[in-house]
């Protein structure tokens, strides 16, 4: 089973996994040890979904723009891992 974070990461496979002992999103609630995450995990949240794939706005410009740097063209594979949840 997959552990994918709010906007997509999959936990299993970051590399601060292992390296910081890094939980995944849902169990630190948005706040990883390097700080806030564009405050997606909150945006669920408030919206009461499990993850930006259920939102109505998917993909927003705040996701895209969170992914911006891995994928400029905003459609990598952390929006792909949140459409096959859908």
């Amino acid at each position: 089973m997959m552990n994918i974070s709010s906007c997509g990461i999959d936990c299993e496979a970051c590399k601060y996994k292992v390296e910081q002992n890094c939980p995944g999103c849902s169990v630190h609630k948005g706040r990883p040890f390097w700080g806030e995450c564009n405050h997606l995990y909150d945006c669920a949240v408030e919206k009461n979904i499990p993850h930006c794939g259920k939102c109505g706005d998917f993909p927003c410009q705040k996701l895209v723009d969170a992914h911006k740097a891995e994928n400029p063209e905003g459609n990598g594979v952390e929006i792909e891992n949140l459409r096959s949840m859908i």
